[in-house]
């Protein structure tokens, strides 16, 4: 990952992070077990799905290698 990759997929998980928080209820962030809970469940429903379709995916070259065996 180059340093401009990094720094945009920062700011990126910043803004997540402004999202999944202003949909939690302000009653689940009341206690760090609370919290751990809420943080869990919104990174279950709304994230984990998404980064599983980032990893079903396969690489350009490495399909194309594939072929070629």
């Amino acid at each position: 990952m180059t340093p401009s990759e990094k720094k945009e997929l920062e700011a990126c998980l910043r803004r997540v992070s402004e999202i999944l928080y202003n949909d939690s209820d302000s009653e689940s962030l009341e206690t760090l077990e609370t919290i751990e809970n809420t943080v869990r469940a919104k990174v279950l429903e709304y994230v984990s799905p998404k980064i599983a379709l980032f990893l079903s995916q396969k690489r350009p070259e490495l399909a194309a290698e594939k072929k070629e065996l």
